[in-house]
């Protein structure tokens, strides 16, 4: 009989499940994965180098390019520790609107990581299913930014705008029927909230859709039932946080353990697993969805019945309007400070936490009193998660680590930033 020996295979970058940027360098008794070394930097942008050379407003966009799929949540932690240090509360509709993109974020990152986990695995549909629902909210975070992706949305004190009182709506084309224009502009009719709102209503329906494809699927069930258990212990020696370790049964969320803006006058649940495996992460993240639906639907509900400023007073943190600024040489003075020299951040340090959609994503912020930051320190979720891809795959076959992969849900950016 024919010896097997011990191989060492390289999986990825070029492998699709790698994510691009992964290198995974596997050492097999036969195909079963004796160890796994993660080889990553191959996206490495410096961005907390770079952002000792810019000022702090400056560093905003470099937020939204670290994890690519979850823009708001990062500059969401950036600004907030700015505001620690400048002592500045934002309004209280600013941190509303926060909250909402914060949720509509942690759909967006959900249904990409549902749908890129289930084409890793082999289940072709939900990948189409997830992007039908992406695109609407792209189309919020367009509405508000301008931007499709990287929103520059945040701001040290609120947010950059209110909600438009008018959606965009699809122009007529000789390549669009007059029923299918009717059919796209059908929920465009109205405000941004309106928007949203008929969103909400329809999303529940939506996941039912995902779960029936999923939940019940028996390769689905093979595939990640049993697969990368980490048993609660476990997971917190290893410093997981978010839905890995939720997942494992450990009830922590930081938008109910350390509520920050307005999560705790908000109603929604936090689902935790039982099993820690593949399966169990991704029952949760689908729970996850239903309840950022939940809390999104809050946010619209008051937003509705109470308008207000979205942005501090403060000159010395945020912009005046552009009204005042070409009728009043002061704020003239203020706009061109803040945008040549820009804010002036009091001596000190801060940590600012938020709970992203891939666990708790932290901004460790010193200042020496300057207008840019001395240093700043990035606490990726990802970057505990995948140190922890060699342990979760041990004893495995080759085909799981594609499972593995997928239910850290890793992206790149903030791993190497």
């Amino acid at each position: 009989m024919a010896e097997i020996k011990n191989y060492t295979m390289n999986f990825g970058p070029q492998h699709p499940a790698a994510h691009g940027v992964l290198r995974l360098v596997l050492e097999l008794d036969g195909e079963v994965i004796e160890r796994a070394d993660p080889h990553i930097g191959l996206l490495h942008r410096a961005t907390e180098k770079l952002a000792e050379t810019r000022t702090f407003l400056q560093s905003v966009p470099y937020m939204d390019r670290l994890d690519y799929v979850s823009m708001m949540c990062n500059e969401h932690a950036y600004v907030m520790a700015i505001e620690k240090l400048t002592g500045v509360v934002p309004p209280v509709r600013a941190q509303y609107i926060r909250v909402m993109f914060d949720e509509i974020t942690r759909t967006l990152n959900h249904l990409l990581w549902l749908g890129a986990h289930g084409l890793d695995i082999g289940a072709m549909t939900v990948f189409l299913y997830c992007f039908r629902e992406r695109e609407d909210l792209m189309d919020c975070y367009e509405a508000v930014s301008g931007a499709r992706m990287h929103a520059a949305y945040y701001r040290p004190g609120g947010v950059y705008r209110d909600l438009p009182a008018r959606m965009p709506q699809y122009d007529p084309s000789p390549l669009r029927s007059d029923a299918d224009l009717k059919r796209l502009n059908a929920h465009r009719q109205g405000s941004l909230l309106d928007f949203i709102e008929a969103f909400t209503e329809r999303f529940p329906g939506c996941v039912d859709e995902y779960e029936t494809l999923l939940t019940d699927n028996r390769i689905w069930k093979q595939r990640t039932v049993g697969i990368g258990v980490v048993t609660p212990e476990r997971a917190l020696q290893l410093g997981f946080s978010g839905p890995m370790l939720r997942g494992s049964g450990i009830e922590w969320d930081l938008r109910k353990k350390q509520p920050y803006e307005v999560y705790d006058r908000l109603d929604f649940d936090i689902p935790i697993g039982t099993n820690g495996d593949c399966y169990d992460r991704y029952l949760v993240r689908i729970e996850e969805m239903r309840q950022s639906n939940r809390i999104i639907r809050q946010c619209v509900d008051w937003l509705r019945k109470n308008p207000g400023p979205v942005i501090s007073d403060s000159h010395k943190v945020a912009a005046p309007r552009r009204v005042d600024m070409k009728m009043n040489m002061e704020e003239l003075i203020h706009h061109f400070k803040l945008f040549t020299e820009g804010m002036h951040v009091p001596a000190g340090e801060a940590y600012a936490a938020v709970e992203h959609p891939k666990g708790e994503f932290g901004i460790y912020l010193v200042s020496d009193g300057a207008n840019k930051p001395y240093r700043l320190k990035i606490r990726a979720p990802g970057f505990p998660h995948l140190a922890a891809i060699d342990e979760m795959s041990r004893g495995h076959m080759i085909a799981d680590v594609v499972a593995i992969i997928g239910t850290q849900d890793i992206v790149f950016g903030e791993i190497d930033r």
